[in-house]
């Protein structure tokens, strides 16, 4: 009797000591691809690499940020039922460091997933409303100086004009010329408000020839995209035409088709 109550205890330490173990590899694990995750675009932001680099990195984690996720929400449930047998005090706890490295893991998956470009999205960057006469950049052009993205329309590796405008109008057939029964001031003080509650730096405005200019600054990858807006008045109403194109990059995943369908929310 004496020799199987000895081993009681010694087997429940063991197995507290295995549930701990698990439970702080999954923390650990966890913590590790949301902080290699975060890492890519901090690296960006403070100038250690560019956003290519950055972007392989999250490539690297959402390769295998999924199935540690799942596997890791399999064993924290094991972890939680384990400890409440085993450990019960300490149940509680090794399960919350279990659900923690979870999340992160799950984290480290999904926010890399927001930079997958939706089916059907084409691999474009420039977005206007007015694909025959795309709106020209003013102010916002000197700031493009030594941006690898000119300011001319089509102009991209293995894209022209035309074969953009027509990917675009298949892809985003809502971006399309905003007619409006107001004036054109009450429309471009609208447009300035939006600029404001979209957070967009406003570069530049000119009633006089209907334009406003803006830059929008992503948040994860500090991507610069401009914006220019033209409000004219016709004999059909004040009409607005937009062009929301990124500085850097191949394609936008959508980004500048959204910019755009923000901006027309705002201003209705």
């Amino acid at each position: 009797m004496n020799a199987t109550s000895d081993n009681q205890p010694t087997s429940a330490t063991t197995g507290s000591k295995a549930i701990t173990a698990v439970a702080l590899l999954i923390l650990v694990a966890g913590l590790g691809l949301g902080a290699y995750a975060l890492f890519a675009s901090l690296g960006v932001w403070f100038g250690m690499w560019d956003f290519r680099t950055g972007f392989n990195m999250l490539r690297t984690v959402n390769a295998s940020a999924d199935w540690v996720a799942w596997i890791s929400l399999a064993l924290t449930i094991g972890v939680f039922v384990a400890a409440r047998r085993i450990a019960p005090a300490s149940a509680q706890r090794l399960a919350t460091y279990a659900a923690i490295g979870t999340v992160a893991a799950a984290l480290a998956y999904v926010v890399p997933e927001t930079y997958r470009a939706p089916e059907g999205t084409p691999p474009i960057h420039d977005i206007t409303t007015d694909t025959d006469n795309p709106p020209q950049f003013v102010a916002v052009a000197p700031l493009r100086a030594n941006a690898p993205n000119s300011v001319i329309y089509g102009d991209q590796a293995n894209w022209d004009a035309t074969k953009m405008a027509a990917a675009q109008k298949e892809a985003y057939p809502e971006i399309v010329p905003q007619v409006f029964t107001e004036s054109k001031e009450e429309v471009f003080n609208r447009v300035l408000t939006a600029v404001d509650t979209l957070g967009w730096e406003l570069v530049d405005q000119n009633l006089a020839e209907g334009r406003i200019e803006a830059t929008d600054t992503t948040f994860w990858f500090r991507f610069k995209d401009d914006v220019i807006v033209l409000i004219t008045e016709t004999p059909n109403g004040t009409v607005l035409n937009a062009r929301s194109k990124s500085r850097v990059g191949s394609s936008d995943i959508g980004k500048n088709a959204a910019r755009l369908r923000g901006l027309f929310a705002e201003i209705r």
